[in-house]
Order: C-alpha cells, then structure tokens, then sequence
C-alpha cells in the first residue's frame, strides 16, 4: 500500500498557472514512481504564500470566471480582481485554477480535498 506524501509548493513571486500545474500535478499522483491512473494516490498538497503571488493587472481585470444557474437570467461573470476582493485574498483563484486543471471525474472531489492554501 502507499504511503501518505505531502508537498509544500511556496507561491511567493511565482505565477498563478505554473503554482496551479505544479499543485494539480501533484495531487493527481503524477509526481510518485508508483502512479496509477485509477487508483487515489495519498497525497496532500499545501500552498503557502499565496498572497505573494504574481499576477499582471491585465490579468486581474480581464480575466473571468462564468457560472450559470440554468435559469433565465443565471449568468454571473465575476473577474479575477472581484473574486479576490470577495473571497479575500488569492486562495480562491489557486483553488479554482487548481480545480480546472484536475481531470472531471469521481475522484477530482476527493484530490481537492487534499488540497490546503495558506496565505
């Protein structure tokens, strides 16, 4: 059987992608010997200073994260700077970069919850 691994990835003066693919890698088991597609691999990742992270204020202001309800009316588009604002700091936009990077199956649910990011 595998062994729990933890990673520490430090995001300080790094960019919002190479923190995402590096996390998503990990928690996907990818970076282990014994990998398996199919098998959850125990890995616990966790980002530190992600209120270092770099990011370009074009970036902040163009890019956008869409969510519809299904309902007339249901589609909200949030930018990257409001949801920073919102949420309070850069965690969300790691977390969901981190998400979309995932494969969308059973097990995306349960990687993210390995997933820990401290400003």
């Amino acid at each position: 059987m595998t062994e729990e691994k933890t990673y520490t990835i430090d995001a300080g003066g790094q960019t919002l992608g190479r923190v995402a693919s590096a996390a998503a890698k990990a928690l996907m088991g990818k970076t282990r010997a014994d990998y398996t597609p199919h098998i959850d691999s125990k890995v616990k990742v966790s980002i530190v200073n992600a209120s270092k992270i770099y990011t370009r204020e074009k970036k902040r202001t163009q890019k956008t994260y869409t969510t519809y309800s299904g309902y007339p009316g249901g589609l909200r588009i949030e930018s990257m700077a409001q949801l920073v604002a919102r949420k309070g700091g850069n965690a969300e936009a790691i977390r969901r970069a981190v998400s979309r990077m995932l494969p969308r199956n059973t097990m995306k649910t349960s990687r993210l919850k390995n997933l820990t990011i401290t400003e």
